[in-house]
C-alpha cells in the first residue's frame, strides 16, 4: 500500500501539504453525478450507447474505445 510518504519533502513544515496531496475532502464521494449513459455489448465487435434513464440508444461504434468516446461526448454535451 502506497501512503504517498515517500512524495513529501522533509523541508515542509507539517501544515502544509505539497501540492499533489489533498485533503479527505477533496474527493467527495457524494459529489460524484451518475452516468447517464451507458456502453452496451450489442453482438460481435458491436457496442449500443445507451441511455439509462430511457433505455434508448443513442448512438454505436463497432470499437469499444470509440464508442466510451461517445458516450463521454454525451455526457459532455447534455
Amino acid at each position: 500500500m502506497c501512503t504517498l510518504t515517500h512524495f513529501v519533502p522533509h523541508t515542509n513544515p507539517p501544515s502544509t501539504l505539497p501540492p499533489a496531496m489533498f485533503p479527505h475532502t477533496a474527493f467527495d464521494p457524494a459529489e460524484r453525478a451518475t452516468p447517464r449513459f451507458q456502453v452496451v455489448l450489442a453482438g460481435n465487435a458491436f457496442f449500443h450507447i445507451k441511455e439509462i434513464s430511457t433505455g434508448h440508444v443513442r448512438g454505436f461504434r463497432s470499437n469499444h474505445n470509440e464508442a466510451c468516446a461517445l458516450a463521454r461526448a454525451l455526457e459532455l454535451r447534455c
